[in-house]
């Protein structure tokens, strides 16, 4: 939304609400001459409230994003759409309102350059609400997976900002006082690897440390990553601390359905362990539910997840958004059954799987609830921390509410939770032996009580 606000006229007045963070009130809604609404799936019933709320302030809702460029027809109570890539539809809707003609629906199959897309407006953000703030340097993805609606939304193709365009963002969040966390948003960050490698990763470890690495990052790639030692190093001395990787299963033959092709015939567990060694922390995207998955597949799934050391592990069922092919084969087999909610953690689905579905529901939820206790986390980061080399030091900088953070971490981990015990074990060790992974193993051990939370709801 902070892209979009760029793209609107500078003259007019701008507000951000961000319901992750905040609330929207009745007196934000009179101010405005239009709401701006964008979600995903997992937003649909707070989508439809806001925009009951404002017709009944008599104010005009303009809304655009993946929810409503997948299901604007399911949404008939929105005033105007503003559908696909708004650097392409929001200046017509823009161009209309003005001349006093606004059409009710805005779309386009075309994928814009993204030299066309301005620098997020940080100003409209409350930086104190956020623990990590978002970046975008490409869209697209070059691979294909049947129930992956990013070719539907982005593209095969991957586009991608030039370096100083993305180096000039950067510039902008620092210029605003951010000094942490910076997650690139990007589905693939290594979607074109070329480039990556010829201008942007060489460009970015310049600047990083010209401005002593004011930012650790975060990257959303494919695990075809780990056969490429020269990017793998690029990347950590970019600065990147996280990968989150799609490694969804480990059962060929459900990567064989799903046409995760760049997953199959690999080892992948020594790919995860080799990105470890490297200094890169691993997060897994996991799924259950595919066709051919049998009848041992949360035992399949919880072994390897456990052999990984992978500490954060999100583990889902098998959904199929609107749009993808997936979508359109269960359709044609008569199988779907509604809309997805866009959890991955609420144990739905949205089709009639092969595996029976109470079987699917308590086994997912047996899997997650016991991947996520204290005394199976803990083991697992200990795995983790036996494979994992943490990058050379750089001078990553801490702020007061960092520091204030790593101080309640102690108190709820240390002190009230029920994995108290393992948690000092992990950081007296961590203190005593690897002084320089503390910071990693508070972090893990906060990701590991946040997830636990939720499982225990599931």
């Amino acid at each position: 939304l902070l892209t979009v606000a760029a793209l609107l006229p500078a003259a007019w007045e701008k507000q951000l609400v961000d319901l992750n963070v905040s609330a929207l009130s009745d007196e934000q809604i009179r101010w405005a001459d239009y709401v701006f609404l964008g979600g995903m799936n997992i937003h649909r019933s707070s989508f439809r409230e806001i925009v009951d709320r404002c017709h009944s302030l008599g104010v005009q809702v303009v809304a655009g994003g993946p929810l409503a460029t997948t299901e604007h027809r399911d949404l008939p109570e929105v005033d105007y759409f503003v559908l696909n890539e708004a650097e392409v539809t929001l200046p017509q809707f823009l161009e209309d309102l003005k001349a006093g003609r606004p059409r009710r629906v805005y779309s386009s199959d075309r994928f814009p350059a993204l030299s066309e897309t301005p620098a997020p407006l940080w100003n409209l953000l409350n930086q104190d609400a956020y623990s990590n703030l978002s970046l975008q340097y490409s869209r697209g993805c070059p691979f294909d997976c049947e129930f992956c609606s990013i070719a539907v939304l982005n593209g095969s193709k991957v586009r991608t900002k030039s370096a100083a365009q993305f180096l000039g963002e950067l510039d902008g969040l620092y210029s605003a006082g951010w000094r942490s966390a910076v997650f690139i948003v990007d589905d693939n960050f290594i979607g074109n690897k070329a480039k990556l490698k010829r201008e942007l990763l060489p460009a970015l470890i310049r600047w990083q440390s010209d401005h002593r690495y004011p930012f650790t990052l975060t990257i959303e790639v494919s695990i075809d990553l780990s056969d490429d030692e020269e990017l793998i190093e690029l990347l950590v001395d970019a600065g990147v601390q996280h990968v989150f990787v799609g490694i969804e299963t480990v059962n060929e033959a459900s990567l064989q359905e799903c046409g995760k092709t760049q997953n199959r015939r690999r080892d992948t567990l020594s790919s995860v362990r080799r990105l470890q060694s490297s200094g890169l922390i691993v997060s897994g995207g996991f799924i259950i539910g595919f066709d051919n998955d049998p009848e041992d597949i949360f035992e399949i799934q919880s072994s390897f997840i456990e052999a990984s050391g992978m500490p954060v592990a999100m583990v889902g069922l098998l959904n199929a958004p609107t749009g993808t092919r997936l979508f359109e084969r269960l359709r044609r087999e008569g199988r779907l059954t509604s809309c997805m909610s866009g959890d991955n953690m609420d144990g739905s689905l949205n089709f009639t799987p092969r595996l029976d579905e109470h079987f699917l529901r308590s086994g997912y939820r047996q899997l997650v609830r016991e991947i996520y206790s204290p005394r199976t986390y803990f083991r697992r980061l200990e795995t983790f921390f036996r494979s994992y080399r943490p990058p050379k030091s750089k001078a990553f900088s801490i702020n007061g509410t960092q520091l204030g953070a790593f101080f309640r971490s102690l108190w709820i981990l240390g002190v009230v939770d029920e994995g108290r015990r393992y948690f000092w074990k992990l950081l007296f060790e961590r203190l005593l032996f690897y002084p320089s992974s503390l910071v990693v193993a508070v972090t893990m051990a906060v990701y590991g009580y946040h997830f636990r939370k939720i499982a225990e709801s599931i």
